[in-house]
């Protein structure tokens, strides 16, 4: 069990859990290939290696919303339909490695010099103002205001489609945002003259995400606590901040400064001539006061006993860690493991940050790996350390750690608790068109069963048995438990789970309607109807929900069409009854938001995944749609509790797969394959 036992606890923000409290800051690079600025392999090894090291979240810097108006210099875009491909290379190799790729979304305001001089286009302050090179740039007008609110949530949306778990929003450091929310922001109108008024685009923006991506999806706000120059707000004035925000965003981050005022800025990023955590004090008081956003406290963050001591007295919830990630990016693992004091603390002299500016690159002045991550990614790597592994799980993640593990030379236990390998997926065990996956399956677990993997099937991994065995690394992969859905009726005896009805079809009765269009009700429905039954699918939102696989949802459409399932859109079972289910019209209230515009330009889709329902129903009518059976399939809930209840039972713990979030099996099998592959380099 790790010594620093808060700062090892998972949190949960929306509805995501991170696996630490040790989240990494934004930074910006400039390892950019092209002039498309899209990320390249130097960029994505970068932020790959932070990963790797353990990190709760990746987060990359200054990416732009509105490239027109927002660019202080040449920087990621999301406002680009020709950035998918890298985008999502670049958080497929930072999740594989068990953190969630962030992204912070920037916009400079009247400091935008690269929107304004290199790309010759209008730039705008919260209000009118001259800014640090002399020009003077006039207040942005409430239309441009309403655009950037929508891009703001249109990028947070593709940020989503990339693969980010998590977006930020950059409010601090004199940017835009910091321009709105500071005292000099007197506009007449409803953004500006008073605290309420200055807050209400960032809580805007913060509805607009949420709109587009989600209410569960998290996001995250930077904030100057305070401006700390001469002539800047005071702590006092960043609290009321952060009272506006609070509960609006999921994670406030705490920082100090401005950008562009010279004599704070070795403050907002802290000199050697700075004490340890020197800026912690501002979170502390924001975290006083704060009702229902996490704070994050940055800077000069190093030691672990430190951040442990941050986290475990309440000064805030998150650390975030900048350039200490590059000095050592295997802090997180090495803390974690006993080993701190191997950890390679910052020494704080700017080698890496004056390299920014003047080489346009990074390096760091006691990591030689720095700046070089691809030449050692791509070196053999090498198992110095054979670990006893305890696997807890045998379905698709659970077997894939399980062999890469084995094959990388550790001792590896593996705990199933029931008599078969394969998980969830082996209730599709009859279904014709699931036969190549059941195969897939099928070999995996042969595979184990010929290793020399310790095999135990019919086995529950409890505390007890974790802790009889001491391993050196857990990995869970326990898998999801099935969305329960409260709906009048449902403990009628016509009511069955996916699961069960895929394994039991015998059972179900000639009607039936089955509760969620999500791919598994989707693909459960036509495999009943091939078994002769009336089937009806009957879904909330105002169009199935393939899971963003286009492809598969032209074959689907065609076994609909060919085997005649009802398609029931915008409808929630109200009740269920001995007649069937009682279907409310709720129209689009259930319904995801439309793709942005980048998205739209930037991704093949077909006419049928994007089929919308057009009817004339009133809101709220009802209508009796007869079943003989009813079978809910809304979805899956991680299994948090059963795998936080490990988690201090190894010095590494590693949770994989749907007990994370439940996803597909490439997913699964990226971050077993890759979490397997970490292991043993300490």
């Amino acid at each position: 069990m790790s010594k620093y036992k808060t700062l090892f606890s998972p949190i949960i923000l929306g509805q995501t859990q991170f696996r630490n409290r040790i989240f990494a800051a934004p930074i910006g690079q400039e390892y950019y290939p092209s002039s498309n600025l899209h990320p390249g392999d130097d960029f994505i090894a970068f932020y790959e290696r932070k990963a790797q090291g353990g990190a709760a979240t990746v987060c990359i810097g200054s990416a732009m919303a509105d490239n027109s108006r927002g660019a202080v210099g040449p920087t990621i875009r999301l406002d680009d339909p020709t950035n998918f491909a890298p985008h999502f290379r670049l958080t497929q190799c930072i999740t594989r490695h068990g953190a969630v790729a962030d992204i912070e979304l920037q916009h400079c305001g009247a400091n935008a010099y690269h929107s304004k001089l290199v790309l010759g286009n209008e730039i705008y302050g919260a209000f009118a103002t001259t800014n640090g090179l002399g020009m003077h740039i006039p207040e942005m007008p409430e239309e441009v205001i309403l655009d950037t609110i929508e891009k703001f949530g249109d990028a947070a949306q593709t940020a989503k489609h990339c693969g980010y778990g998590l977006v930020t929003v950059h409010a601090g450091h004199g940017w835009l945002f910091n321009q709105f929310l500071g005292p000099q922001n007197n506009r007449k109108d409803r953004w500006g003259g008073n605290m309420e008024n200055r807050a209400r685009i960032v809580i805007e923006i913060a509805k607009n995400i949420k709109k587009k991506c989600g209410q569960g999806f998290p996001i995250c706000i930077r904030i100057s606590g305070s401006e700390i120059f001469e002539g800047g707000y005071d702590i006092d004035y960043g609290v009321e901040i952060a009272k506006q925000l609070d509960g609006h965003y999921d994670l406030i981050n705490v920082s100090v400064g401005a950008h562009e005022e010279p004599t704070v800025f070795t403050n907002t990023h802290p000199s050697m001539f700075l004490e340890d955590g020197v800026n912690v004090k501002y979170a502390a008081e924001v975290k006083r006061v704060v009702k229902y956003s996490k704070i994050a406290a940055v800077g000069a963050l190093a030691e672990p006993d430190l951040m442990e001591e941050i986290i475990a007295s309440g000064q805030a919830d998150v650390v975030m860690l900048c350039r200490q990630l590059m000095a050592d990016p295997d802090t997180p693992f090495k803390a974690q493991t006993g080993r701190e004091k191997e950890i390679r603390k910052c020494i704080r002299c700017f080698e890496c940050f004056s390299g920014h500016f003047t080489k346009q690159s990074s390096y760091c002045a006691i990591n030689p790996e720095i700046g070089f991550e691809r030449e050692v990614k791509y070196a053999d790597p090498i198992v110095r350390n054979r670990k006893k592994i305890l696997v807890v799980g045998g379905g698709v993640a659970g077997m894939q750690a399980a062999l890469t593990s084995a094959s990388r030379g550790h001792e590896v236990i593996l705990c199933e608790k029931t008599g078969n390998l394969g998980g969830a997926l082996r209730c599709e065990l009859k279904v014709p068109f699931k036969q190549n996956l059941q195969k897939y399956l099928d070999q995996q677990a042969e595979a184990v069963k010929s290793s020399n993997i310790e095999l135990h099937l019919n086995t529950e991994v409890t505390p007890d048995l974790a802790q009889s065995i001491k391993p050196d690394v857990i990995i869970a992969a326990l898998g999801a438990r099935p969305l329960i859905p409260n709906i009048p009726g449902l403990d009628s005896k016509k009511v069955l789970s996916a699961e069960y009805a895929y394994l039991h079809a015998e059972e179900t009765g000639d009607k039936v309607i089955v509760l969620g269009g999500g791919l598994s009700g989707i693909e459960l429905a036509i495999y009943l109807s091939g078994l002769g039954k009336k089937v009806g699918i009957m879904e909330m939102a105002n169009s199935l929900n393939y899971s963003g696989n286009v492809i598969h949802s032209m074959a689907i459409n065609n076994e609909i069409k060919r085997l005649g399932i009802e398609i029931i859109l915008s409808t929630k079972a109200a009740a269920i009854n001995a007649e069937g289910v009682v279907g409310e019209f709720v129209g689009d209230s259930f319904s995801p938001a439309p793709v942005c515009d980048t998205i739209a330009k930037g991704m093949l889709v077909s006419v049928i995944s994007e089929a919308k329902l057009e009817t004339n129903a009133e809101i709220g009518s009802r209508r009796l749609y007869e079943a003989d059976t009813v079978i809910y399939a809304l979805g899956q809930i991680p299994r948090r509790e059963e795998t936080n209840s490990l988690r201090n039972y190894a010095p590494l713990f590693f949770a994989i797969g749907d007990c994370v979030e439940p996803k597909n099996i490439y997913a699964a099998n990226s971050t077993a394959f890759t979490v397997a592959r970490d292991i043993g380099r300490y």
